[in-house]
């Protein structure tokens, strides 16, 4: 995934642990895009190629291209999902070739993006004819999993190495992107839903957050294991005090915004 400040290293068998409820949305926005038969599609962030392995099976006659700034996830996604191109960029200096692409789209990446929308212009100038641009990210960011992860960080124990690691993320909200595509000339769908996942195991959503939010934390302390255990340990406990397991697993309610636009 592509990402703001320091750069997290990604573990893709740890993201892909949750690989169903994580790939759910991109089929609901996927759902939602109006295209029959794209020539060109480019995936940002597409991380080990899970969801980019969609498209390719939706559009198999379609050329798609994968982006990520990770290489360890570019490397994942070859094996994962061979005749697609994968190729690394930086999603906050990459712009495509004016008119390049049918259907430019993104799941869970622009999050990682400092100011993304404000790249808005420069990517829809890079649509085809009828092309559409599509994306979901989190809405979460003001959930129990990340602001205590936020006030841990902050904590009096862990600011000197982890302070200002985690801010809200820079996601708007669906009114804020209609606005947004609708000012470059698009016509917007945009919407959100809280799904309620079901996960299994007592430090369920721990092993979620070590795909996703904690890798900047990880990376941060991945020399000293120690206070790695030591993180983990609080965090953990705030997380199973804030999403108590019952007796059908761990219910972790978790906002998402999407957003389809296409030109009118």
């Amino acid at each position: 995934m592509t990402t703001t400040a320091a750069t997290p290293a990604w573990d893709p068998e740890q993201y892909l642990r949750h690989s169903g409820p994580r790939s759910r949305p991109f089929h609901d926005l996927l759902a939602r895009v109006p295209l029959r038969d794209p020539a060109r599609i480019v995936d940002l962030g597409c991380g080990p190629g899970n969801v980019t392995a969609l498209l390719a099976e939706r559009w198999p006659a379609a050329r798609v291209t994968g982006l990520d700034h990770s290489e360890a996830m570019l490397r994942d996604a070859r094996e994962r999902v061979p005749g697609v191109d994968f190729v690394h960029a930086d999603l906050h200096e990459w712009a495509p070739q004016r008119s390049a692409y049918d259907l430019i789209v993104s799941s869970a990446t622009f999050q990682w993006v400092r100011g993304h929308a404000d790249a808005f212009p420069a990517w829809v100038a890079g649509l085809a004819p009828g092309g559409i641009f599509a994306f979901t990210v989190p809405g979460n960011f003001d959930a129990p999993s990340h602001v205590l992860l936020r006030e841990l960080c902050e904590s009096a124990a862990w600011r000197d190495r982890l302070g200002g690691l985690h801010g809200p993320g820079g996601v708007l909200t669906p009114a804020e992107y209609l606005e947004r595509l609708a000012g470059l000339g698009l016509t917007v769908d945009a919407w959100e839903t809280t799904y309620v996942h079901t996960l299994p195991g007592e430090d369920a959503v721990l092993d979620w957050t070590k795909g996703t939010t904690l890798r900047p934390v990880l990376t941060a302390l991945a020399d000293d294991p120690e206070a790695t255990r030591r993180f983990l340990t609080a965090y953990g406990r705030l997380l199973r005090e804030a999403y108590p397991h019952g007796p059908h697993g761990t219910l972790f309610p978790f906002r998402r915004v999407f957003a389809v636009a296409g030109q009118a």
